[in-house]
Order: C-alpha cells, then structure tokens, then sequence
C-alpha cells in the first residue's frame, strides 16, 4: 500500500507538511497507472480521475475547502487555506453514464 498526494500547488504541499499525514510519494500529476488496490490518493482530482482511483480499488482523499468566488484560480498558502477550513474527506465516486 502507498499513499499518493497529487498536487503541483506549493502552498498545498505546505499545508499537508503542517497535519504531519504520513505521504510516501508526492507527484504534480496523476499516472493511474501507477495505482494499486489499497492505495490512498490525495488531491483535488477531477471527478472522472477520482472515479478511475476508486474504480483501481483505491481509496481517494479530497483537500477540500471552503473558497469564496475571490479565492478561486489563484495560489493559496498554507495559511490562506488552513483559514477556508482545508481539510481531507474521503469520498467514493462511481461513474453512471446516462
């Protein structure tokens, strides 16, 4: 088992370093490839990626946070997002094609 983050946000990166979560491998984009059954993912993965994690038999970790409209596109530090509640939610996606 491994624990991915996939980030290529700096102040992101910050922020995990701060909760002392335990990460074995840190890449700035996803290789699916790359995941195992048992995995962990940790990221703000578009939603099509975190189905194909959980689809890997994966479990996938949301960074989410609370961001208001002024917050959005741009770089936030550690900080910036400890102060939008930045947080880890595990989430299940399943894709259903209409």
């Amino acid at each position: 088992m491994a624990i991915f983050f996939i980030t290529r946000h700096p102040g992101a990166l910050d922020w995990l370093n701060r909760q002392e979560f335990p990460v074995d491998i840190i890449l700035s984009h996803l290789d699916l490839s790359m995941i195992k059954p048992g995995d962990v993912v940790i990221g703000l993965l578009p939603v099509h990626l975190a189905a194909a994690v959980c689809d890997s038999g994966a479990d996938y970790w949301h960074l989410s946070m609370e961001l208001p409209y002024e917050a959005r596109g741009i770089e936030l530090t550690a900080d910036e997002m400890e102060a939008y509640g930045a947080r880890l939610e595990r989430f299940m996606v399943m894709p259903k094609s209409l």
